[in-house]
């Protein structure tokens, strides 16, 4: 898959859904329930355990319908490492010029991490699809809506204090799409395996940021 092709997945459902888990054996149940709920792009933090492992063998997985990305890239050798094992997104919470040369070269989506607009607009002049606005908690929908009159022409990805609730507000503030966690993968479902009452929580939110 081209990064153009990558990306405009992305924009489509605008959401990705950030998996932090301890469970690595239960990520594929996960990926495979907010798939069927429309959500297309998945990413597997670093910080999850045996997270190269799950990137590998989800890219491989030919029952896994989302594209895999991974997260909490910090460096330039980490995101050779996801790109080898087959990631087709890479998405970090700084800045990391190596690290977004690297994406380039590899021809693989690259969302590197900011917080104020002198930040967002160097991720994005050093080659950034997406920059991710992190934590966006700190900010909230306003600071999206103040940034699109100077910066329209910058994708936006705010993440961090993003919402099943909220999100809807942030596509409406001018972000491209946004990143949710533990808020959409609930716990209580996850561990009781509760894979169509996921889906369905997916589908709720890839509805209504389409709508939105």
């Amino acid at each position: 898959m081209r990064r153009e092709d990558t990306l405009q997945v992305i924009l489509e459902s605008r959401v990705i859904a950030v998996i932090r888990m301890t469970d690595p054996e239960k990520v594929l149940r996960v990926v495979e329930a907010v798939a069927r709920g429309g959500l297309r792009a998945v990413e597997i933090t670093m910080t999850t355990p045996g997270a190269l492992g799950i990137i590998r063998s989800l890219a491989a997985s030919k029952e896994s319908a989302a594209i895999i990305g991974a997260g909490t890239v910090l460096d330039a050798a980490t995101a050779e490492e996801v790109i080898e094992a087959g990631a087709r997104f890479v998405v970090s919470p700084v800045t990391d010029p190596d690290m977004v040369r690297v994406c380039r070269r590899r021809e693989v989506l690259v969302a590197p991490g900011a917080f104020s607009p002198t930040e967002i607009v160097d991720a994005w002049r050093m080659g950034a699809d997406l920059v991710k606005v992190f934590p966006a908690t700190s900010l909230g929908p306003q600071f999206f809506r103040d940034l699109r009159g100077p910066l329209p022409h910058i994708r936006l990805m705010p993440t961090g204090g993003v919402s099943v609730d909220n999100a809807r507000a942030f596509i409406a503030a001018g972000a491209s799409c946004v990143a949710v966690g533990t808020a959409l993968l609930d716990k209580a479902l996850i561990a009781g395996e509760r894979w169509d009452d996921l889906a369905a929580r997916a589908k709720a939110l890839v509805d209504s940021l389409r709508s939105g």
